[in-house]
């Protein structure tokens, strides 16, 4: 499903128009987006907990010239899914 599937989705169970949708859709990632560039964490009952996580800077390889590089210290979202997600996941039908 990409953002498009998403918001027709949307549309459809709230019986409001793609333009709504759209902005409702855009105003919730964009309250996700603030959270964690504030360094919070985004946790949805039952569906799981956003969060940020921190990677130490590091030395690696360039493949093609087998020269030693710096890789910078660098942030990246974390997605741990909630019991009631993890269950319906592995719901068997």
């Amino acid at each position: 499903m990409n953002k498009l599937e998403l918001v027709e989705h949307v549309a459809a169970e709230t019986e409001t128009s793609k333009a709504a949708a759209a902005a409702a859709v855009d105003a919730v990632l964009e309250g996700i987006t603030n959270a964690l560039k504030s360094g919070d964490e985004v946790r949805l009952v039952g569906f799981g907990t956003f969060s940020v996580k921190e990677r130490a800077a590091g030395k690696g390889r360039n493949p093609a010239t087998g020269d030693e590089i710096d890789i910078p210290a660098s942030k990246s979202a974390r997605f741990k899914p909630g019991a009631a997600l993890k269950t319906e996941l592995n719901k068997t039908k």
